[in-house]
């Protein structure tokens, strides 16, 4: 992507439709229009999207994980969890709860992650929609032998969803032990209960809670409204669909795809306490005009706009072997299935360039233990696809 591909103070860039590119913006820019760096940054390589792990197929799929002892985990959004290890014909039911989740359209079995010690205690959580009333549950359950024990569910904790679409779902530990989970604004279209920047809800939000005790949850002393301000549980907010985030497994940092409204799709790196301007603003732009004070709102890294597709689905940061992507941030459309890489210096963005096109429809990204990035085939028989060179 060229230098004058890029959004800076207001210059909109020329459309490229051949290889459309989003615009940019720098990492933390609260009241300060977006800026990039000065330098033309380097290229990204091409990649290309190869079956892997058998070619195993799957139904929905909103997640795939590889356990410590190299086991992979699926998610199917009807309500299942599949384990194989790579080279099995087949894979095998984990985790059956059709009967617990709601399912259809957003709603469904939509986050797992192995709690920290999965290796020793089997222990894992899940994020899901439940009917009568609508509500997102997190959940925990104990596992042996490649096998969950579906008795032993515990509640962690229960949201509210007055709407049945922007559930968010995704859920993963970061690095400092404590579990993050991504929560929509609570559905319909625009925000209508203004759940954005409500610090006293958790909808439009992404949390962080201890969960070491598997039974219930408490509030880190170090959450940003800990002492007051909001809801305790909030670690970030003014998200409309946080669908997808991760954490870089080099440098702690927190990346997350946040679904658009009407016009823009976009990406941020997630600090605490930051507030990403939904529903004040979508991407980097005033979303209502009529009231549209940016001041101490923070910034997308990029964005790109719905002639490039629909609906942003977060991934993950490359660790694998490849040298030429280590760093480079991969996300993707659900729509049209472009695929972007991203990468970050200093804070702010030096390349960022559509590298590959998936022929389906983008539901998730996974990552493996060794950092390989993967790409997960939403609907039909999906397949799981690793990102090569």
């Amino acid at each position: 992507m060229t230098a004058s591909a890029l959004r800076t103070a207001g210059l909109t860039p020329t459309p490229q439709p051949s290889t459309p590119t989003p615009t940019v913006a720098p990492t933390v820019a609260p009241t300060v229009a977006p800026t990039v760096a000065p330098t033309a940054p380097p290229a990204l390589p091409q990649v290309q999207l190869v079956k892997a792990l058998g070619g195993l197929t799957f139904n929905s799929m909103t997640g795939a994980f590889q356990a410590p002892d190299g086991r992979w985990y699926v998610l199917e959004q009807p309500g299942r969890i599949l384990t194989f290890r790579e080279g099995d014909a087949r894979a095998t039911v984990f985790l059956d709860i059709r009967d617990h989740v709601e399912f259809g359209g957003e709603k469904g079995l939509l986050g797992f992650a192995f709690a920290p010690d999965f290796a020793q205690s089997g222990v894992f959580f899940v994020d899901y929609t439940r009917g009568g009333p609508l509500r997102t549950e997190i959940t925990s359950f104990t596992s042996s032998n490649a096998v969950a024990d579906k008795a032993s569910e515990k509640l962690i904790l229960e949201i509210g969803q007055p709407f049945d679409n922007h559930n968010g779902g995704q859920i993963a530990f970061g690095p400092d032990g404590y579990l993050y989970i991504g929560m929509g604004d609570g559905g319909s279209g625009g925000d209508p209960m203004r759940n954005g920047q409500n610090r006293n809800v958790l909808l439009a939000k992404l949390l962080r809670i201890n969960v070491s005790d598997r039974t219930r949850y408490t509030i880190p002393a170090d959450n940003p409204f800990a002492a007051g301000g909001g809801r305790g549980e909030i670690w970030a907010y003014g998200l409309r669909n946080p669908w997808r985030f991760s954490f870089d497994t080099a440098t702690g940092a927190l990346w997350l795809g946040d679904v658009g409204q009407d016009s823009y799709e976009e990406i941020d790196v997630v600090t605490r306490g930051a507030n990403y301007g939904w529903n004040i603003m979508e991407g980097m732009h005033c979303y209502n005009s009529s009231r549209c004070d940016m001041t101490g709102l923070t910034y997308p890294v990029a964005e790109y706009d719905h002639t490039e597709g629909c609906s942003v689905t977060g991934g993950f940061v490359h660790r694998g072997a490849a040298p030429d992507l280590s760093g480079v941030y991969f996300f993707g459309d659900y729509c049209t299935g472009r695929i972007w890489g991203l990468r970050l210096q200093g804070g702010r963005v030096v390349a960022l360039a559509h590298i590959a096109k998936a022929n389906f429809q983008i539901g998730s990204f996974a990552q493996d233990r060794a950092g390989e990035v993967y790409v997960l085939q939403y609907a039909g028989a999906g397949a799981i696809y690793k990102v090569a060179r």
